[in-house]
């Protein structure tokens, strides 16, 4: 367990590095005064000024901040014409500071699927398994037949199919197969199964191979952007009423998360150790970039919807009123981050 919490505590702080370090870097790069860039919560252990910059590492590393000023109270007559305040910089360049957190997120996610496709067996969307009497038997799929693409959608890793086939809810699925050198469409309805509630299709996909060096770069996106799927899935499951608060997990449900996956991949060595964290940070990033560009007050998609907001109306919201509606977002977070904890706690000693 100590070596998981060890990950964890890497992972999330690379994660926060990435998210607070897009918004620092766009943030002077438009001339925007920062005037704390914290890595974690509570008190410091080390803090260092540089510049205008506060840069502390804080004792609890859950979050971070990169504050500027100006941005959380109305300015005072003596910075009322300082062009280096957050709410005093035009419009655009608050937005792309703002954007920037969740785009450094994507990015390193991105980096990451180049380094995990090119050292990683990449599982193609072929099929390895026939289940007997199953939908796909009586339709006629085969083994060997390559899954170019499933309701329309073009699918590249057999995750992307098995994703599709677990979201189904008794509607006919089409796919576009390849065979013998030639394509054929062929439209099926997936059998329901009392046992496990879910429709199922009735065959395995997955068989491996490599990423040739010059299919790198699209490989890699097709990775992250199967992590896009997976999340806006979440989302929209939890809109749905189809997950509930129990389905989310916090801090000690990510550690037991880690715990769970660097116990089963232990026993194939460091590489493979190496390889699956470094996946699991793709998803991890990948959420925090989507989660923080939500509407939600308090959040950077909820400045974003205030700054849009400007554009639109071609003057800002008063910064009292957005200010109120930051801090009612702000505390409905918290009050979330607090039931999501007891819930992880309940898990984790059950």
């Amino acid at each position: 367990m100590i070596e998981s919490i060890l990950i964890f505590l890497c992972m999330i702080g690379v994660l926060i590095i990435s998210h607070e370090g897009g918004h620092y870097l766009i943030a002077r790069a438009n001339g925007i005064r920062v005037v704390e860039f914290t890595v974690g919560v509570g008190p410091a252990i080390v803090k260092k000024k540089k510049g205008d910059t506060l840069f502390a590492l804080r004792a609890l590393p859950f979050g971070g901040a990169c504050i500027f000023d100006g941005m959380y109270e109305d300015e005072g007559e003596e910075n009322f014409n300082d062009e280096h305040t957050f709410r005093n910089a035009n419009v655009w360049a608050r937005i792309a500071t703002l954007f920037a957190g969740p785009f450094f997120n994507f990015l390193l996610g991105f980096v990451l699927s180049l380094f995990v496709t090119a050292f990683s067996a990449w599982l193609y969307p072929v099929v390895i398994g026939i289940t007997d009497n199953s939908a796909a038997e009586a339709a006629g799929i085969e083994e060997g037949d390559r899954i170019l693409s499933m309701n329309g959608k073009r699918v590249h890793m057999a995750g992307e199919v098995t994703l599709m086939s677990q979201l189904n809810r008794g509607e006919d699925i089409t796919l576009v197969i390849e065979r013998d050198g030639g394509e054929r469409t062929i439209t099926f309805t997936p059998n329901y199964s009392d046992e496990d509630a879910r429709y199922y299709m009735g065959l395995y996909v997955g068989k491996k191979g490599s990423v040739p060096l010059a299919q790198l770069v699209p490989y890699a996106w097709y990775t992250e952007k199967y992590y896009f799927d997976l999340t806006f899935t979440s989302l929209k499951m939890l809109i749905h009423g189809e997950l509930t608060l129990d389905n989310l997990s916090g801090p000690v449900g990510m550690v037991k998360m880690v715990d769970e996956t660097y116990e089963e991949v232990r026993p194939f060595g460091l590489p493979a150790v190496a390889l699956t964290m470094l996946d699991l940070a793709i998803l991890l990033t990948v959420n925090l970039g989507v989660l923080n560009l939500l509407p939600i007050p308090a959040l950077d998609g909820g400045r974003l919807l205030f700054a849009f907001i400007e554009v639109l109306r071609g003057k800002p919201i008063p910064p009292e009123k957005e200010g109120y509606v930051h801090l009612a977002g702000m505390i409905a977070l918290i009050a979330l981050m607090i039931v999501v904890l007891f819930n992880d706690i309940g898990k984790f000693i059950g």
